[in-house]
């Protein structure tokens, strides 16, 4: 049988063709779009977020929604820079809007943006310096023979709002949790306190969603410096490392119902950003931190900083990306399930 027609041939001209290379970090999908994007009027990355959201949501649904994507899919919208220095902005995506920071994100983007030389590279340390809604972060990736190996990242201030909080949920009672900031806010709960196992992802869902909006519905969320940037995100349950050389596991729920594969880059800044609050963590001094599948993030306070009046901490993040394929998706306008849907 001759295949070769179905390679040749191309969609009529009133489809969208949008053209993704398809990346993880630590198993968590990042698809970053590389052309297909109409231009995302805005000085700031801020003000190019709060367009996507008003105007370009349809679109977003179409990529990271079924049935091109599904309920835990990510992805990242390149464009230009904003910042003085900077090499290019990203607007983060995932199943509910668009998010403020990602750190899984930026490795992967390292990643995807080196080895297909969007931007040039060379063998040893590169830096690149990321707009985001969050503010700058500088990423270096390391470049062996051609090809990105490994990527660490210093993230915005991160920092700890509240230790040793409560709420009440029916059916868990009171509850303990922390607050904290790692450039977007996480509640923080002892998996065993909540009865939760790790390993458990529609407990971890269900779970995860309950205590998210009652804590949300409880208090005000406020970012000292940023309104756009005060709401919760997510829940990271944290518990005991199966592997016994690394320091603990972080299960993320963010979003709609989202469950993080990887350690989750904001989470870890926010969980670093605790510790040292508690005396338990000196600058200089790393920690593994592994995920629901087994991979790792390597955290480190490297500095403190403020954040407006707000004592912080400056995070650096390290891990590994890995590419999985480029794809050319297609949107018919004709199609009655546009722009997608999500069954969980």
């Amino acid at each position: 049988m001759d295949l070769s027609p179905a390679l040749r041939w191309r969609p009529p001209s009133d489809w969208l063709r949008v053209t993704v290379i398809e990346s993880h970090t630590g198993g968590e999908p990042f698809r970053v779009v590389v052309d297909g994007l109409p231009d995302i009027p805005g000085d700031t990355v801020l003000e190019r977020r709060r367009y996507a959201t008003e105007h370009l949501d349809t679109l977003r649904r179409a990529l990271m929604w079924e049935p091109r994507g599904h309920a835990d899919m990510y992805g990242g919208w390149l464009g230009p820079p904003t910042g003085h220095g900077s090499d290019l902005s990203v607007l983060f995506c995932h199943n509910e809007g668009f998010s403020t920071m990602c750190g899984h994100g930026i490795i992967a983007l390292a990643k995807v943006v080196f080895d297909t030389g969007i931007v040039a590279g060379h063998d040893g340390e590169n830096v690149l310096r990321v707009d985001t809604p969050a503010g700058t972060v500088t990423a270096t990736a390391t470049i062996t023979e051609g090809v990105c190996t490994a990527v660490r990242f210093r993230n915005v201030g991160s920092f700890a709002v509240d230790l040793d909080a409560s709420v009440t949920l029916p059916g868990l009672g009171e509850l303990r949790y922390d607050l904290a900031f790692g450039g977007a806010f996480y509640a923080y709960v002892d998996a065993q306190e909540a009865g939760v196992d790790l390993g458990d992802v529609a407990e971890l869902v269900a779970k995860g969603r309950a205590i998210k909006q009652a804590i949300a519905g409880s208090r005000p969320i406020v970012h000292p410096t940023e309104p756009d940037l005060g709401f919760l995100y997510g829940v990271i349950f944290t518990g005991h490392p199966e592997d016994p050389t690394r320091h603990s596991r972080n299960v993320c729920v963010f979003a709609d119902g989202e469950v993080d594969r990887s350690p989750t880059g904001t989470g870890v800044s926010g969980r670093l950003a605790l510790l040292h609050a508690r005396g338990e963590l000196d600058v200089g001094t790393p920690i593994a931190v592994e995920s629901i599948v087994g991979s790792v993030f390597v955290g480190t306070v490297v500095g403190t900083c403020r954040v407006g009046d707000v004592e912080a901490v400056i995070p650096e993040i390290a891990g590994t990306a890995h590419i999985v394929g480029r794809s050319e998706l297609w949107i018919d306008p004709s199609d009655p399930l546009n722009p997608g849907f999500l069954l969980r």
